[in-house]
């Protein structure tokens, strides 16, 4: 069975989110076609990747923060009750901020 090492697992989700960023900015880039139909077509799919952008962005200072919190030893801790995050959960979602019974009160 293997440990769950968080900065290695917080490295890579950095790197994916940061991969992500990457490519969607490089397309977002792309000049637009002449003909208007095909301009409107792809303003649309600007505003989709614009919005995907956003998620990854977001996720990008989510890591950021809990490379703080393994910095600064809270890593782990939840940021509402102060309870120890699941490890299970941990390797799921690296970047948690909080235990599962807040992380449900904060969805309800």
């Amino acid at each position: 069975m293997s440990t769950f090492d968080p900065r290695a697992a917080l490295d890579q989700l950095f790197a994916e989110y940061s991969q992500r960023a990457r490519s969607i900015r490089r397309d977002l880039g792309q000049p637009h076609q002449a003909d208007f139909a095909e301009q409107a077509q792809e303003r649309q799919n600007d505003e989709v990747l614009e919005a995907l952008l956003a998620e990854a962005e977001a996720g990008l200072r989510q890591v950021g923060l809990a490379r703080l919190r393994l910095d600064e030893g809270g890593y782990g801790d939840c940021q509402r009750c102060g309870e120890p995050i699941n490890q299970a959960r941990l390797a799921v979602l690296p970047a948690a901020e909080f235990c599962l019974a807040c992380a449900d009160k904060s969805a309800s």
